[in-house]
């Protein structure tokens, strides 16, 4: 009877696998923007002198619009167009991608030399007796501090905006092909769904390392970049809004197809039966009401919040969220200070190594619950064995580093070898040359000791580059450097060469591996948080899993791991007096530490409760992957 109805169209079977495919293509795009904006996080950093723990707060900023209103999304998933609410959340979405690079469009042209003086040029030494001009102070990349606090505002607005828009998507997805699929498909097309939408991080790392490399300024230079600056200069900024256009135009494009689906699809026989006695039940017809939904909220939502099996399976689950939250934001950041790489070549390590074995392993375990199909009982204790093994893989990684190298006036005195965390930039080989303290211009000495600024390194003559007269080829006459033989020393630009880059790659390579078998379990453990509710509460139940997942997890998880690292800076950035946020030098021992240090304890954390679960659903009758769940 209802197909004579021309008010709700119902294709073939063929039409989910087509919404898979357009749900995978917009999931993947919002994970490809999402992981370009984590790429760019450094680079942004640098350019307006923000903190790693304001830039971890603007990250998970997106999750506070999502989880104000995942809920209510959720539990009206059923009773709404859900692909049209899907299509108009990735148009909110692509809006926001747009509105986060505002910032660099309203800001003034990225200036990397903090100080000119009379002959500084090049921020050498200029004795003060020769110097005629008062040093002038200039606030470099980070602007001043109202122009920063705004630039920021406008990043978290723009991100709280991103999470309003990316409130469908998931839960009205997933439920929407849960509830249509063929009978035990289901599992397949959500491995598939996550297993393909996974490489978006991958393209959004790998965008990353493109656009890292055009210069901030190329739209304000006439496409020209800075003759005396590469993508390796510690002053280095790229073009990070470039790639927020990008995806900003695949969100609109991946948004349109969602627009023509139907509401309903064809159903199997048991979803009829169970449709048509819920129409028949004017009692549960009635709660469609937003008011009586709004008086039912709470006793819903504790009713959900009591089920211990699904609390500790979602608790599990922010504690590994948690983990992969604090990786995916400041992994590319960690590589950059733990080995020396580039932002460009850090993204593409991440984007053409981690993240392609985190689909394999989600998409391998899609297809081990499609063989296997075990029962509840079991899948808790069959995840155990993966996680405990990665990490256990973490291991080795606190002591696969790099300590930092020795800088001047930071970790070590002037002219000797000997670690003295201190901050005394200063010496008397350099007292006279009226060195500014807010210069960030690294070089290294040919004793391998790194300094702040040819200025502090006593530095007062210049060897040009032949092939480029902008770009300096080696300071010399600085008297702060040991020389080999008679005379002043010689000092090359640049940060010096870390003393580990060989354990980059296997690193990078451990944590791929680590990560691999950890996304083994994560459809496993997603499919037994959708078995132990009842069909008609499934919806309600995704939103309040990602609620929870964004309230305990992804909001402050990067914060936390921000500041973390914060706490591991032995060397700020000044300029005219004050801080201007961006650290220069870590503690890299410290850093690294505390960075893995945290991941493993939270995976630890989410360990103890999913054995936890596992415990209580040996107790809770009616589990069974394949029936809906008893009321428990």
């Amino acid at each position: 009877m209802e197909e004579k109805k021309g008010k709700s169209r119902t294709p073939g079977s063929c039409s989910i696998k087509l919404f898979v495919l357009c749900h995978s293509v917009l999931q993947l795009t919002q994970l490809l923007h999402s992981a370009y904006f984590k790429s760019c996080i450094t680079t942004i950093e640098r350019r307006y002198g923000f903190n790693s723990m304001s830039m971890g707060t603007v990250s998970s900023l997106h999750e506070m619009g999502n989880m104000v209103l995942v809920v209510f999304v959720s539990y009206f998933g059923s009773r709404v167009h859900r692909p049209r609410f899907i299509g108009l959340g990735g148009l909110i979405m692509s809006c926001a991608a747009a509105s986060l690079a505002l910032p660099h469009f309203l800001s003034k042209p990225y200036q990397y030399n903090s100080v000119s003086a009379s002959g500084g040029a090049w921020d050498v030494c200029v004795p003060q007796d020769n110097s005629s001009t008062p040093i002038v102070c200039r606030q470099g990349g980070a602007g001043q501090p109202s122009e920063a606090r705004t630039q920021w505002l406008i990043l978290a607005a723009a991100q709280v905006m991103f999470g309003i828009g990316s409130v469908p998507i998931q839960p009205f997805g997933i439920s929407y092909v849960d509830d249509f699929a063929e009978p035990g498909n289901s599992a397949l097309y959500i491995a598939i769904l996550f297993s393909i939408s996974v490489f978006g991080p991958a393209f959004g790392y790998l965008l990353g390392g493109m656009m890292l490399r055009v210069y901030v300024d190329v739209d304000k230079t006439g496409g020209d970049s800075p003759q005396d600056l590469d993508p390796s200069d510690p002053r280095w900024v790229g073009a990070w809004w470039m790639g927020l256009l990008v995806s900003s135009g695949c969100l609109a494009l991946a948004s349109i197809p969602y627009f023509f689906f139907p509401r309903v699809e064809v159903q199997s026989k048991a979803r009829k039966t169970e449709r048509d006695s819920l129409k028949d039940d004017p009692k549960k017809s009635a709660e469609t009401s937003l008011v009586e939904f709004l008086k039912r909220f709470p006793r819903l939502l504790l009713r959900m919040l009591l089920r211990p099996v699904f609390m500790l399976l979602v608790l599990s689950q922010c504690c590994f969220s948690s983990s992969i939250a604090g990786l995916a934001t400041f992994l590319s950041k960690f590589l950059e200070h733990q080995y020396g790489t580039t932002p460009a070549y850090s993204s593409l390590l991440i984007g053409g190594i981690n993240l392609p074995t985190a689909a394999v392993g989600l998409l391998l375990g899609g297809v081990v619950m499609k063989r296997a199909r075990p029962s509840v009982r079991t899948l808790p204790w069959l995840c155990l064995v993966p996680l405990t093994l990665s990490v256990l893989l973490c291991g080795p990684l606190f002591f696969m580093g790099c300590s930092t190298q020795r800088v001047a006036g930071v970790n070590v005195e002037y002219g000797h070898a000997r670690d003295r965390w201190t901050n005394r930039s200063l010496s008397l080989c350099n007292s006279n040359c009226s060195c500014p303290s807010n210069v960030f211009n690294p070089v290294c000495g040919e004793d391998s000791t790194e300094f702040i600024s040819p200025c502090h390194a006593g530095c007062t003559n210049v060897t040009l580059d032949p092939q480029n007269h902008h770009r300096v080829q080696v300071y010399t006459m600085c008297s702060c450097v040991p020389a080999a033989g008679a005379g002043l020393g010689r000092a090359h630009p640049g940060s010096c060469v870390k003393s580990c880059p060989h354990f980059l790659l296997p690193a990078l390579f451990l944590i791929a591996f680590a990560g691999f078998i950890a996304s083994v379990s994560h459809n496993p453990i997603y499919m037994m948080v959708l078995r132990t509710v009842s069909q008609e509460e499934k919806s309600f139940a995704i939103g309040v899993q990602f609620l929870l997942i964004r309230m305990l997890a992804w909001l402050p998880a990067p914060a936390m791991f921000g500041l973390a690292i914060d706490y591991s800076c032995v060397w700020w950035k000044e300029a005219c007096g004050r801080k201007v946020g961006a650290c220069g030098y870590y503690d890299n021992d410290i850093l690294r530490n505390r960075y893995f240090g945290l991941q493993v304890g939270y995976k630890g954390m989410g360990i103890v409760l999913l054995a936890l679960a596992g415990w209580r659903a040996q107790h809770t009758p009616g589990l069974s992957l394949e029936k809906e769940p008893e009321a428990t």
